[in-house]
């Protein structure tokens, strides 16, 4: 106490002039128009600042729940979708839910760690076994496909991308049901090539190309991406098209994998049928 009281003595100069000041300054402000407008622009205009860097402070923080919720909208979306699901019966279309049945369900996954620039790409998924991920699951995002798992452990998977050699990825083109397949040659991770396609096809640049669906993979109709350039390749009589992906793989964050709930049935009928021959 007694220091406090010597400090005040000390300096009770100092003291009484500054405190002076902030009356007078009140006084100022408050009673006349053009400073007192000065002082509550510069006040609006830190207090913004301040409220702007909270604001993405509190963005940055809430990201990975963000995503969470959006990815958690997509499987909603993509449930009510027409390729997520089988037709029971055949016939007239009618408003009622007992003729379709689900067969395809989604898990969201967060990307942990890719390459796009080998000869054979593969990306790490947060995701594994103890969600019921297994190799050879189809994996998609919001653009269009990614590719397949291809090596899962309980807690992580790898998935083998669409920047591989040998996918083998059933697709076609979506306009004329000219089907093909998935392949890569690097090294431009935006490029893909589509094979097997016939020259007396029609080819159209720009033309969409999807997925056929047929190894019950993938559900038909997703994204793969749009026609570049084609050309005949020199002896054959196929056409070499190219085309832009519709996935940025360099920028890929959130992904989605596929499961097939009657892939098991497909399977048993067509190892049936190849018995049979």
């Amino acid at each position: 106490m007694r220091n406090f009281i010597a400090f005040i003595r000390h300096f009770r100069v100092i003291l009484l002039f500054a405190l002076l000041q902030g009356i007078a300054l009140t006084w100022y402000t408050t009673f006349v128009q053009f400073p007192r407008s000065q002082y509550l622009t510069t006040a609006s205009s830190i207090q913004g600042s301040v409220l702007s860097v909270r604001n993405s402070l509190t963005k940055h923080f809430s990201l990975s729940e963000n995503n969470k919720i959006l990815q958690a909208e997509n499987i909603l979306l993509h449930k009510t979708l027409p390729h997520s699901f089988i037709k029971l019966e055949n016939g007239l279309t009618k408003i009622n839910d007992t003729l379709h049945r689900l067969q395809y369900e989604y898990t969201p996954a967060v990307v942990i760690n890719s390459t796009y620039s080998k000869a054979n790409n593969y990306i790490t998924i947060n995701t594994g076994s103890k969600q019921g991920i297994k190799r050879g699951m189809g994996v998609f995002s919001s653009e269009g496909i990614v590719g397949v798992i291809h090596n899962v452990s309980p807690h992580f998977s790898v998935i083998k991308s669409c920047l591989t050699e040998k996918l083998n990825t059933a697709i076609m083109l979506e306009e004329t049901g000219q089907d093909g397949f998935l392949a890569w040659n690097g090294p431009d991770a935006r490029t893909g090539l589509m094979t097997g396609v016939s020259n007396d096809s029609k080819i159209k640049e720009k033309a969409r190309i999807v997925t056929r669906g047929g190894a019950g993979i993938f559900p038909r109709g997703l994204p793969v991406g749009i026609v570049d350039k084609y050309e005949v390749i020199e002896g054959e009589s196929l056409w070499n098209i190219t085309f832009k992906f519709a996935v940025d793989f360099r920028s890929l964050q959130n992904v989605y994998i596929i499961k097939n709930l009657l892939l098991d049935e497909q399977k048993k009928i067509e190892a049936l049928t190849e018995g049979n021959e």
